[in-house]
């Protein structure tokens, strides 16, 4: 438990500088930062290279000749370079899982969830770059032809969370180049290496020298990317307080187009008619990669008919998940991962002690051992209708169970929130089950099911999770801007 474990960091080299034009290059200035592993808290590298302002400008003139020469590259050849990419992929999906399993403890199995998506991603949008065309009007009765066309924006850029670094590069590069742009990604600095380690399969692959970059850093790189003048969109993932400043950054600059997903406080609603078992399996995707990610139900409203027998079976399986905390990821047996850094389980520890006042602390609340970043799955119940643990959303392993009487109860229960990513519901009732879709403010939904992901269908949020897509359609055409003609001849 908590300190046990010794993990080999040997196995692959582990990647530190930034690719930019084609290549891994050392960023401007010399200082250079150290990871730890989440898991037992040794180094990993102490040479990670942030990049700077003054780098951001590099990766962007590398993505201008990116642009130009990918323009010049015909669509069937875009297509096949980007099944190739994803084939590539596949064939290095250990060193991938790898990559993250020692750094933040990720179980491979989940992150071999990540490496599949990739390849799905970027096989779908590289066939979907044939069906990426605009509209044509029936030609006027005086001869002329009104018709609609898309075009990329040039040079875009991307910021990744932490949590799912890999799949979030694949839901951001993928459409962005399929539409003909050039990209500056910026990887998460806390879980950066499985994404800089990708870039060098992008040249492998055939892409042209600068369509894709990919650096990490700090708030200066983050800060450089949105008020850069040259870079037309950014796509970024993270937190309510960050989003909002990027989007200022943006506004304040050239005016860039942002696309924002923000997070989630998903509710998961049990309704009497429901399969209880089914159900609590479902419901305990909340724990997957210990409760970080945004999709995930953390606050579950229970029909009072059913909630002495839900809440038990919940408990029953939280406190399964916590038997193998500060285990090797690396170990098949292993099913519960730590949270990602130091600085979440903080995050995650404060929200714990202050849903101690506010809530009836059911089972977990407390860290595992000395080394690491594990926390006990934790169930709260019966909290406040203001619990911080209830209304925010706190990226770790933490659940959060009400009771409700009917339909409308839950309904404005579940509404009554400034996030609106994704909601579960979990019923027999088919009419109930259409109800609930229609009336949840929400972008995503799935009855009967843990998944509300899938990469055909739109990724965004409602309220404050959010604005525009990813995935799908709607996600290509989020990375091109439109272009109206009126022909006369």
């Amino acid at each position: 438990m908590g300190g046990a474990v010794t993990l080999d960091f040997t196995k692959y080299p582990i990647p530190t500088q930034a690719f930019i034009g084609g290549k891994y290059v050392d960023c401007g200035n010399s200082e250079k930062h150290e990871l730890r592993s989440s898991v037992n808290d040794e180094v990993l590298t102490s040479d990670l290279q942030w990049a700077s302002a003054e780098d951001v400008d590099i990766a962007v003139a590398a993505a201008e000749r990116g642009y130009t020469a990918w323009g010049k590259v015909s669509n069937n050849q875009k297509r096949d370079i980007m099944v190739k990419f994803a084939n590539l992929v596949r064939e290095n999906a250990a060193q991938l899982a790898w990559l993250e399993a020692v750094l933040v403890g990720k179980d491979p199995r989940i992150g071999s969830f990540g490496i599949n998506e990739i390849t799905e991603l970027f096989i779908y949008y590289g066939n979907l770059i044939h069906q990426f065309h605009g509209q044509v009007q029936t030609p006027h009765e005086d001869g002329t032809l009104e018709y609609v066309i898309r075009q990329p924006f040039g040079v875009v850029s991307g910021i990744t969370p932490f949590n799912e670094p890999l799949l979030t590069f694949a839901m951001k590069v993928a459409p962005a180049i399929a539409a003909g742009n050039a990209i500056v990604l910026k990887a998460s600095e806390q879980n950066p290496l499985s994404t800089l380690f990708i870039a060098s399969l992008t040249k492998e692959a055939g892409f042209p020298d600068g369509v894709i970059n990919i650096l990490t850093g700090s708030v200066e790189a983050g800060n450089a990317l949105a008020t850069h003048m040259k870079i037309r969109m950014l796509s970024f993932t993270g937190s309510i307080q960050v989003g909002k400043l990027v989007q200022q950054a943006a506004a304040k600059s050239n005016l860039k187009k942002v696309t924002l997903e923000l997070g989630g406080k998903s509710p998961v609603i049990v309704f009497q008619d429901a399969d209880l078992e089914k159900a609590s399996k479902m419901s305990a995707a909340f724990l997957a990669l210990n409760g970080q990610g945004c999709l995930l139900g953390t606050r579950m409203y229970v029909h009072e008919d059913v909630a002495q027998e839900m809440i038990a079976r919940m408990k029953g399986i939280a406190e399964y998940m916590g038997t193998g905390l500060g285990s090797d990821p690396l170990d098949p047996s292993t099913i519960t991962s730590p949270l990602f850094n130091h600085r979440q389980k903080d995050v995650v520890m404060k929200f714990i002690e202050e849903g101690k006042n506010e809530a009836t602390l059911l089972t977990g609340g407390s860290v595992v051992g000395e080394k690491g970043c594990f926390v006990q799955p934790t169930i709260f119940i019966n909290p406040s209708k203001s619990a911080k643990v209830l209304k925010e959303e706190v990226f770790g392993p933490v659940l959060t169970i009400v009771t409700f009487k009917d339909e409308q109860e839950v309904l404005d229960m579940a509404n009554d929130t400034e996030y609106g990513l994704a909601a579960y519901v979990h019923t027999k009732d088919l009419g109930r089950a259409l109800r609930f879709t229609k009336d949840l403010q929400v972008g995503m939904i799935a009855v009967n099911s843990a998944m509300a992901y899938d990469k055909t269908r739109p990724f965004g949020g409602w309220k404050q999770s959010g604005q525009g897509y990813e995935n799908g359609v709607a996600g290509l055409e989020d990375w091109s801007q439109t272009k109206s003609v009126l022909l006369s001849i």
